[in-house]
């Protein structure tokens, strides 16, 4: 990215000049893109560079199955199809708790809100709550669509592995002015994923991702959402206490 960095509403400025941060203070959830083309050339540099993600002894469990044109939209409109009529599908894995609690449930809530707000949703419109959900099986508009997978019997370390490389993909789009959005309401509608893109059983859908050009009129795009300052999650320990042994 080019230019000094900004920092986000309600964050302290970053070093600047420094992309790397501001790669990472700008990377939202876009849900409105434009319909500009990215070239492929591109994505399969963003694809290669985010390979550089660590992985537990170098195992790499990524896979990346990557939709645009015509496949794009006959995907999408197939997986809204089922949507729209209620159509029995299933989840591989839980992505949520069972049971919510806070601080959890506080901030899954004020996310929601601050979203449908925006939209000028109002609270119980469940109708309009699911046109805009709806919406993540047209990758928002995106001209790109990712569909990203592992093989079955991989454990939750290489879970781990696979986040840090979703995180670089998306931190990299950044660099090249591009944004994106994780989304893993598509990992539910593996039955028709998994023949229209020659996925084999063996892999499971861990979740797509949106890429393109965000529309910077669009009010959706306006979302900011916050996060807990560092005194909230962390803590700094000097010396340890109560060590009968002194080791």
């Amino acid at each position: 990215m080019k230019g000094a960095a900004t920092a986000l509403p309600g964050r302290d400025s970053v070093v600047p000049g420094n992309p790397v941060d501001a790669a990472i203070l700008s990377r939202r959830s876009i849900r409105a893109f434009k319909p500009d083309a990215v070239d492929e050339s591109v994505i399969r540099h963003l694809l290669e560079v985010a390979a550089r993600a660590p992985s537990g002894t170098n195992t790499q469990p990524w896979n990346a199955y990557v939709v645009s044109g015509a496949a794009r939209d006959r995907l999408c409109a197939r997986i809204l199809e089922a949507y729209r009529s209620d159509e029995p599908h299933e989840f591989e894995y839980s992505y949520y708790p069972t049971v919510w609690r806070d601080p959890y449930i506080s901030r899954r809530r004020k996310n929601g809100w601050s979203l449908y707000g925006l939209l000028g949703i109002e609270k119980g419109n469940r109708e309009k709550m699911r046109d805009q959900h709806a919406r993540n099986y047209l990758f928002f508009d995106a001209p790109v669509g990712l569909i990203f997978t592992i093989d079955r019997d991989l454990e939750i370390g290489s879970w781990l592995d696979f986040g840090m490389y979703l995180q670089s993909f998306m931190i990299a789009a950044r660099g090249h002015g591009l944004d994106t959005c994780a989304q893993q309401a598509f990992a539910q509608y593996h039955k028709i994923i998994h023949p229209r893109l020659g996925i084999p059983e063996t892999q499971m859908i861990v979740c797509g991702m949106a890429l393109g050009y965000a529309d910077q009129d669009a009010v959706v795009n306006r979302l900011v959402t916050e996060r807990e300052p560092v005194e909230v999650f962390a803590r700094f320990i000097e010396d340890f206490e109560g060590d009968t042994n002194g080791q």
